[in-house]
């Protein structure tokens, strides 16, 4: 489904990824792993047109690589971006609304969908974003994604700085999205709702996949862990 080739990236003179190869599966869940700086989140960035890249990268056997962001979203592209980006005076409710695709006939999520998963929301939905907690707000940016009905969604470390109790929600919210067939990208430092919820785990060090297994190979495989991913 999502297919990278010898992917190379840049911020300006930067040369930040360096042939950076993988797949990921229809209704598959991938987390992307490693330590700050290792290039996870610009691999996703990438991915969505954020920034330049070489190498190859196909949605759907189709080349998306060079396309605008707004064009890789309207090929059925999810994004969930580390800072959030809510739009703070609107409400909740506003705000999962601007997400909504316009013109399919069958969507696979509803509003009650949303609040189902994440109650809270459904408390808060007619209170500005801006006002909601940091936990909040990340429940919400995941379901204003959703709204969009991608068929796979790219998550830069949505468990960051969140409560343990908020963490649990975000794990079944992920698993959710593979019952429905939803092909997730997961960028994560905690390693263990990686291990929990992924099908296969990549690691990532010095902008190149160093490892590619599944969730049980990475959990017998200390070396990797040591080298890579464990401070």
């Amino acid at each position: 489904m999502l297919a990278l080739t010898d992917v190379h990236a840049y911020y300006g003179k930067s040369h930040v990824l360096h042939g950076v190869t993988f797949t990921v599966a229809p209704g598959e869940i991938v987390a992307l792993l490693g330590r700050n700086g290792s290039g996870r989140s610009t691999t996703v960035k990438t991915v969505m047109g954020l920034v330049h890249g070489t190498g190859s990268i196909r949605w759907r056997d189709q080349e998306i690589l060079g396309r605008k962001a707004f064009e890789v979203a309207h090929a059925s592209v999810g994004y969930v971006p580390e800072n959030r980006d809510i739009f703070p005076t609107l409400t909740v409710h506003q705000n999962l609304t601007l997400g909504e695709k316009r013109g399919k006939k069958t969507p696979r999520w509803t509003f009650d969908d949303m609040y189902r998963m994440f109650p809270r929301l459904k408390e808060r939905q007619h209170t500005e974003a801006g006002v909601l907690s940091g936990g909040e707000q990340q429940m919400l940016t995941l379901c204003r994604t959703l709204m969009g009905d991608p068929d796979i969604i790219m998550i830069d470390e949505p468990t960051e700085g969140l409560a343990p109790k908020i963490v649990e929600q975000v794990g079944e919210y992920l698993r959710e999205l593979k019952r429905r067939g939803v092909s997730v990208l997961l960028v994560e430092q905690k390693l263990t709702i990686a291990l929990e919820v992924a099908d296969r785990c990549l690691v990532m060090g010095h902008g190149q996949i160093v490892f590619d297994g599944t969730a049980a190979d990475l959990r017998a495989n200390a070396d990797i862990r040591r080298e890579w991913l464990e401070v």
